[in-house]
């Protein structure tokens, strides 16, 4: 089927009083322009409103991308940064918005910020910088930004982001550690709070999406049980076969 008849009942699902995410009509015509099978290698799947894996982060469903894009509220020329570029979708959204010479993408993980790159100059959006940075530094040399979006999770807005946002800036990211809401952070406090969302937490230098698992606490815990169990004498080896040894 014509990519672009998918792409308008896509949209049209999210605007349906059923789901209610999608209200404006500039994100409307946005959405409707931006070719997500660019940025999600299954034809139709692409326009079918679940997250899906790539190289280890979540390429988020539509219907959430229309969620933090409404409370974003970019409007044409504003200077936009992305925290968490991932495959490049949203900042593509986001520059049929505000032009995409306004936007600007970052990711901690090299190979994603790769795949967005490329993503981007095929889907028509190569003017987006997209850098690798670790999130929580954001990106000064190119601030102040009129929005931010962090597509991460935080018990609280970084610091980085928040001084780097212009007067009157809007800052939407996921807020909180087990429950989470879409968080608007205006003047460096949390503004509004809109609908509940899970999200991965924010990722730091040194651990990469495809490579390290996100939390220490249950690499540690893993790792001490590991050493436990091989720390035990005698019969409470489980991890020996002792009828083999016995056999030899």
């Amino acid at each position: 089927m014509d990519p672009a008849v998918l792409r308008d009942d896509m949209v049209d699902s999210l605007e349906h009083e059923s789901k209610g995410c999608l209200r404006s009509e500039a994100l409307s015509v946005a959405m409707r322009e931006v070719p997500r099978e660019a940025f999600v290698a299954e034809d139709r799947g692409a326009y079918a409103d679940r997250p899906f894996e790539r190289l280890g982060t979540r390429v988020l469903a539509p219907s959430t991308v229309a969620r933090l894009l409404e409370a974003l509220d970019v409007r044409e020329g504003d200077s936009t940064l992305v925290v968490g570029a991932g495959v490049g979708y949203t900042a593509a959204v986001v520059a049929e918005l505000a032009d995409d010479e306004h936007v600007h993408a970052i990711d901690i993980t090299r190979r994603l910020v790769i795949e967005a790159r490329g993503n981007l100059a095929e889907a028509g959006y190569g003017g987006v910088l997209v850098d690798r940075r670790d999130g929580a530094d954001g990106l000064p040399e190119y601030a102040p930004f009129d929005r931010i979006l962090l597509e991460a999770a935080a018990v609280s807005p970084p610091a980085a982001l928040v001084d780097q946002l212009a007067e009157g800036g809007r800052l939407v990211m996921p807020h909180g550690a087990g429950e989470q809401h879409i968080a608007v952070v205006e003047d460096g406090e949390v503004a509004e709070r809109l609908g509940s969302v899970a999200f991965q937490p924010m990722l730091v230098e040194g651990e990469q999406a495809d490579t390290v698992e996100r939390n220490r606490t249950r690499r540690e815990d893993r790792e001490f049980a590991r050493r436990n169990a091989e720390g035990r004498t005698g019969w409470e080896q489980e991890w020996i076969d002792w009828d083999d040894a016995v056999r030899r």
